[in-house]
């Protein structure tokens, strides 16, 4: 059993951080700190755990474990989506061994007890007759659908998820993605700490030598001290030209420079904003040509990408034809699974509307493209050579600003 990490012991570690550079080696490899982080931010936090259009008719569903707590996601006859706890309200025993599929019931494969669509007792064969069945439901956990994007929190009373709604839906909105169609999802079991996974998201110091295709296509790799009179001038244009398309359709441009904004910091978990792409580029695919419907409101290919991401464990990239987002979830304290889940219009068929080896390369290519990297990291920060560094103010300052957010929510 894993010693449980002194409230002092952790603060001590947080203290040692020196501002600015990156965190002691504990925190990505330590099994104390892993259970802090399970405990204080994945069970406190809103987590996303996938998207409504997954389980679009009632009784499918898909399960999701964060932490030792194994959930389903289920869709009701009401056509609500509820989150329910794994657990069976006799014994304890996993219900759902199944990633995903569809229930008329809900049924624990040990005693039989069975469960409606949203939860309730339905049967207990073999019980007492005096047994309360109104209070033996499968416990319930707390949901958000944000535009068609589902995020749960296991906390008893979980944060304010109001802010986030009111700053997201307005960007989130135009590409449907509750109306969506899953056109492919891939599993990954990266052999890193899941706070490297998530800072090596967060910036683009690595991006020109190891994303040749990203860097085509998008202009954040540039940076306050690269930025040359050229390179400036090719991005002023390109967002000029962007925010008269975005005017144009009614979308709000909130992007405008290279860099993206410190996020997250002084609590804030989410973030959305609309980006331009270099010219010739409609989407984030191998040749930047549009390779699948338009989704959602969009009636031109050139509306740049819609981006969002919210710590602990999210970031999406939706260009005008597809969506492309990823999820994070730690399984140990050098271990993340990640899935990736890309998104088409709800009437696209595969093979005659878009082909999954056009669809999918940028991403795919991109994300295991850091996922060697993260492991990389892990395996160097492992090592008893490893000392914090010193973070670049051009180019590391969301790292920062992550950092930041982590060690105050873990000190609470």
């Amino acid at each position: 059993m894993i010693a449980a990490m002194e409230q002092s012991e952790l603060q001590t570690l947080i203290s040692s951080r020196r501002q600015g550079w990156s965190m002691p080696q504990p925190f990505y490899t330590d099994p104390a700190i892993h259970l802090v982080d399970v405990q204080r931010i994945f069970r406190r936090h809103w987590i996303f755990v996938g998207h409504s259009c997954q389980i679009k008719e009632p009784g499918e569903f898909f399960t999701v474990a964060i932490g030792e707590d194994s959930l389903i996601l289920i869709r009701g006859d009401d056509d609500q989506v509820r989150a329910l706890h794994n657990v069976c309200r006799h014994r304890g025993t996993l219900i759902s061994r199944q990633e995903c599929g569809t229930a008329r019931r809900l049924v624990c494969p040990y005693h039989q007890w069975s469960y409606e669509r949203d939860g309730r007792l339905a049967s207990c064969r073999g019980m007492h007759e005096e047994i309360d069945r109104e209070s033996l439901g499968l416990l319930p956990v707390h949901i958000e659908d944000l535009e068609g994007m589902l995020f749960v929190c296991l906390a008893d009373t979980p944060p304010d998820f109001t802010p986030a709604r009111q700053a997201m839906s307005p960007v989130l909105q135009p590409q449907r993605m509750g109306e969506a169609k899953v056109a492919k999802i891939v599993d990954y079991d990266v052999a890193a700490n899941w706070k490297l996974v998530w800072e090596n998201n967060r910036e683009c110091y690595h991006c020109n030598v190891n994303h040749p295709q990203y860097t085509k296509a998008n202009f954040d790799h540039f940076n306050s001290d690269d930025t040359t009179a050229r390179i400036q001038g090719r991005i002023d244009a390109a967002t000029e030209r962007h925010m008269v398309q975005c005017e144009k359709h009614g979308f709000e441009v909130t992007h405008r420079d290279t860099g993206m904004a410190n996020f997250p910091d002084q609590g804030q978990w989410f973030s959305a904003n609309r980006t331009t792409l270099v010219d010739g580029y409609v989407s984030e695919t191998m040749d930047g040509q549009q390779v699948a419907p338009l989704m959602g409101d969009y009636t031109e290919a050139d509306v740049g990408t819609m981006r969002c991401r919210t710590v602990p464990n999210m970031w999406n990239h939706s260009s005008c034809d597809h969506v492309v987002s990823t999820r994070l979830l730690p399984t140990g304290p050098n271990r993340t699974q990640v899935r990736v889940i890309w998104l088409v219009h709800p009437d696209a068929e595969e093979g005659r509307d878009y082909h999954l080896d056009k669809l999918m390369p940028f991403w795919q290519l991109t994300s295991e493209q850091d996922w060697e990297l993260c492991e990389f990291a892990q395996t160097g920060i492992s090592s008893s050579a490893y000392r914090p560094g010193p973070y670049s103010t051009h180019k590391e300052y969301n790292v920062d600003a992550f950092v930041r957010w982590y060690l105050d929510a873990v000190a609470q």
